[in-house]
């Protein structure tokens, strides 16, 4: 009798904590129509506020400033308390800022508040790391990262199909609150599911490493330089592909609607898939260095197809190529954090993801910058598109070369155990 109750309980508890994982994804893809969003309401909204271009630039790159800048604030207090609720608050807050926006009535009000946004945003990636470190065996870790991936790459496509309709018949206005105020239905449900014995407070992370041990792991530079490169082709595709559609490919916005949105879709299944099959060949006997460097080094290779996917007339064959291209990212963003989260252990998974993903989003200000003056200059896509495949080159050397072993890290200053209770996900 014990035996089945053990056995109802740990069933029990698994679906428990995929539910959670569940909506950990779902709020990945609010995180990401939420720091989009500006960007569908820019046309109407700076018509109807008066912003000059220029204007409309600094808004759209206010996000990045906060979002880097306060990662490693974020890093820290998710190792240093519970990451659920820290998660949830910092929801909150950039759900809170997303429906403030409605309210804006100028330029100085939208500043601020994308600010904000950025904020209380830079919370999310070291939650996700940190919870996923700690609840997650190995051999679940990519599948858990692929799912939390995939919603951020359909945050982009719901946001933009989404957005547009509201726009089109309730204003820009309606946007922001509908989405603010909407979001806010997540948070009961997070917080009723939160496992109330977890305790990964203060006595589970003292003693564990500092930011500058951190810092002296080569390691841990190939995961920056990793992220840095994965980011700079991301935020390439998400800021240039529509334009380049029209511009070059000639695409009504019809078609962009249709077909521009089709690599994002399919850097979504393939980050599934790829998180899938990563965890079946580690469950099979496959080590986490060969099994995770395989697709992070052969993923970002491969995505190097979208170069002669620049270079081809054919509209078609090009579209295929540039879609193959993207299969091939998801294989290894899928992977990205999972190593990050085997390296770094849970004593240190929320700094270490604070420093890489600061460094990494370095890349939402320098690539969309870095496309837009080549094409100025040059009038084409074509150079702009070999600087993406240059990257991509460069980031699967740091994984090749930086990343000798995904084992966990060695830590001179051990974390000493908590004497609470912390629920796991069953193995």
């Amino acid at each position: 009798m014990d035996a089945v109750a053990t056995r109802d309980a740990a069933g029990r508890s698994r679906a428990a904590n995929w539910w959670l994982l569940g909506l950990l994804t779902f709020s990945c893809c609010i995180n990401y129509i939420d720091r989009g969003n500006l960007s569908i309401a820019a046309p109407q909204l700076s018509k109807e506020l008066s912003l000059s271009p220029a204007r409309l630039g600094w808004l759209l790159s206010a996000f990045f400033w906060t979002y880097a800048a306060f990662q490693v604030v974020g890093g820290w207090l998710v190792d240093r308390f519970d990451p659920y609720r820290v998660y949830g608050i910092g929801f909150f807050l950039w759900s809170a800022a997303t429906a403030l926006t409605g309210f804006a009535g100028g330029f100085a009000t939208l500043f601020v508040l994308r600010l904000a946004l950025g904020i209380s945003e830079s919370i999310a990636y070291p939650s996700y790391s940190r919870i996923i470190a700690e609840d997650f065996p190995e051999r679940r870790r990519g599948f858990a990262n692929a799912l939390v991936d995939a919603g951020t790459k359909t945050g982009p496509a719901l946001g933009t199909l989404l957005g547009g309709l509201i726009i089109a018949n309730f204003g820009w206005r309606a946007l922001f609150l509908i989405l603010g105020f909407g979001a806010m239905l997540w948070l009961p449900p997070w917080f009723v599911s939160v496992p109330r014995q977890h305790k990964s407070g203060i006595q589970q992370v003292r003693g564990g490493p500092g930011f500058l041990e951190i810092l002296r792991l080569r390691r841990a530079w190939g995961t920056f330089l990793g992220l840095f490169c994965c980011n700079y082709t991301w935020y390439f595709l998400l800021t240039w592909l529509p334009s380049y559609l029209v511009m070059e490919r000639h695409y009504s916005m019809k078609m962009v609607a249709i077909f521009g949105s089709l690599p994002f879709w399919g850097i979504a299944a393939s980050s599934v898939f790829g998180g899938w099959a990563s965890d079946r060949l580690i469950a099979a006997g496959g080590t986490p260095t060969r099994v995770r460097r395989a697709f992070a080094v052969g993923g970002q290779l491969m995505c190097t197809l979208m170069l002669p996917a620049a270079l081809i007339s054919d509209q078609a064959i090009s579209m295929a190529l540039l879609i193959i291209a993207c299969l091939s990212f998801g294989l290894f963003t899928s992977n990205l954090w999972a190593i990050t989260q085997t390296l770094a252990g849970p004593a240190a998974a929320g700094r270490w993801t604070g420093i890489q993903n600061g460094l990494g989003n370095l890349a939402g200000l320098t690539a969309p910058t870095i496309t837009g003056l080549i094409v100025s200059k040059t009038g084409s896509f074509f150079l702009a598109f070999v600087a993406v495949s240059v990257v991509l080159v460069i980031g699967a050397a740091s994984y090749f070369f930086l990343v000798d072993e995904v084992v966990p890290v060695a830590w001179k200053t051990v974390a000493k155990p908590s004497t609470a209770p912390v629920t796991h996900l069953p193995s």
